[in-house]
């Protein structure tokens, strides 16, 4: 249960640090392009990555340390993250075909979930 409470306290600094950098890439940089959500993904990517480094090749943290960073803040932070991770890995490890497949899958599946929610969403508000 103390793991499951640091994953949830991460979850919530990783969604503040998220509001904070897209608002301030926002300011920065305008709206004509989704600046924010591009810079969240390849903050949380980039961190995500060397975290999970850290804590399971290099060994040099404790699990609920790292799943507190991972899970918990990346995870609130950006869920992008963690699919560039688990795609790299297959990259990694040449399985070439899942992480094409996951990419693939990914993408186009939550497009089509999107547009779905959408739609569903105007269909029962009669919109």
């Amino acid at each position: 249960m103390e793991r499951f409470l640091w994953i949830c306290f991460g979850s919530a600094v990783g969604g503040g640090a998220r509001y904070l950098v897209s608002g301030w890439a926002l300011k920065i940089l305008g709206p004509a392009f989704p600046y924010g959500t591009l810079a969240v993904n390849l903050i949380g990517s980039f961190l995500l990555a060397g975290l999970m480094f850290a804590g399971v090749e290099a060994a040099t943290m404790p699990a609920t340390v790292r799943l507190t960073l991972t899970t918990g803040v990346m995870g609130g932070f950006t869920t992008y993250s963690t699919f560039s991770y688990e795609t790299m890995k297959s990259l990694q490890d040449g399985a070439w075909g899942i992480a094409l497949a996951n990419v693939l899958v990914t993408v186009l599946g939550c497009l089509v979930a999107c547009l779905l929610g959408w739609a569903s969403a105007k269909w029962i508000l009669g919109a």
